[in-house]
């Protein structure tokens, strides 16, 4: 993450808090008294912190998986869908292999199921983006609502819960919480999950920066006709960015569905996977700055029902603040995208001059030459006769 990108993305979240702020006295409510609480509800001890952490956990998880895609020149929506296929893949393993595994054995085998759960759901909108060149907007919006009607119909069919509208809730052995975790933030519901996207984080950096497999991906973003006349196989690397990205996405359905909670409710499309857009855009699509950018994302979600609690402030003006900060990091994003084509365009008008000027330069020189031939023509017809 360059400095300007840290800047543009500090500047935003500056912005956010003032517009927050005068929100907040439009209303007669004390801006002050009113982040203090904001912060507080997040940070005012360790279990809090642990909540923040958690809340905190699927966000980066889907901050990487868009900032991921987005690396490598592709929009991937389809997160809420990946995240919550994977979410349920591991919920299923989870109620049905409770029992009869070892705890260390059930959670990696649901924490793969999830992974590859989230990567075949992605694996479709890249298969056809390569192969057919459909937009992966269009397509992995279509499996988000193939991923919630499935669960949808399978919930209440084989896995109901106390009510209709949930499943069974899993067993201990079959949680991401832990009880030293838990323990050490004093009842928090923090659980593995934070430790698998701190994992994550690094494996994309260290993708992203230091294989050929990450240069090919970014290469083919940053331009395929290029690329591909490098040798690079671009079809290749569509389809691998986007089941990575799907990949990211199942990580975080396994940390909400079995860590931060311990059913999956239907009829619910998993809001993390959205706000994993903004985390990633302000963020700046680098894996260290998503790191930080959900924290902060986390800090605001946990705090803004602490904040309501404690004062007059609805906690709507906390989701305005994060919209207002979305808003501004997008504007830093565009701007130097405009700066960039007015420059391009001045540049060509300028070169368009050039090569005028040039041309009538050339045009007076034949002209000037014509001239003088014809002078010369002249003496000498006057010199014969």
């Amino acid at each position: 993450m360059s400095k300007k990108e840290a800047l543009n993305s500090i500047l935003a979240v500056i912005l956010g808090l003032i517009a927050g702020a005068i929100l907040m006295f439009a209303i007669g409510s004390n801006a002050v008294e009113g982040y203090s609480y904001l912060f507080k509800g997040a940070l005012i001890n360790v279990k809090r912190f642990g909540d923040t952490l958690a809340t905190a956990t699927p966000l980066i998880l889907t901050g990487l998986s868009v900032g991921f895609a987005f690396k490598t020149g592709l929009f991937n929506i389809g997160t809420p869908g990946q995240m919550l296929f994977g979410g349920f893949c591991a919920t299923v393993l989870g109620l049905t292999y409770g029992d009869a595994m070892s705890r260390p054995v059930l959670l990696l085998v649901m924490v793969v199921a999830g992974c590859l759960s989230g990567a075949l759901w992605a694996f479709v909108p890249g298969l056809l983006k390569a192969k057919f060149n459909v937009n992966e907007v269009v397509s992995s919006i279509m499996m988000n609502w193939i991923s919630y009607w499935i669960v949808y119909y399978a919930v209440p069919a084989y896995f109901k819960g106390s009510s209709e509208t949930e499943s069974k809730s899993i067993s201990a052995s079959a949680s991401l919480k832990t009880k030293w975790m838990t323990d050490l933030f004093n009842g928090s519901y923090i659980n593995l999950g934070i430790l698998i996207a701190i994992v994550a984080v690094i494996v994309i950096w260290f993708i992203l920066n230091k294989t050929v497999l990450g240069y090919e991906l970014k290469a083919v973003g940053f331009n395929k006709s290029a690329a591909e006349y490098a040798g690079m196989s671009v079809n290749r690397n569509v389809i691998f960015s986007m089941m990575i990205a799907g990949g990211l996405s199942g990580l975080a359905g396994v940390a909400q569905y079995v860590g931060n909670a311990s059913n999956i409710q239907i009829g619910v499309m998993p809001s993390q996977g959205f706000d994993g857009i903004a985390v990633s855009l302000l963020g700046a699509n680098n894996p260290v700055g998503i790191l930080i950018s959900a924290l902060f994302f986390g800090v605001l979600y946990s705090g803004k029902g602490f904040m309501n609690a404690n004062t007059s402030i609805p906690p709507e003006i906390a989701d305005t603040i994060i919209a207002t900060i979305i808003y501004f990091a997008a504007i830093s994003a565009a701007v130097p995208m405009i700066v960039n084509a007015i420059k391009h365009k001045k540049s060509m008008a300028k070169a368009k001059k050039a090569q005028n000027s040039g041309t009538d330069a050339v045009h007076e020189v034949n002209s000037n030459n014509v001239e003088k031939s014809n002078d010369s023509i002249d003496i000498n017809n006057k010199e014969e006769k």
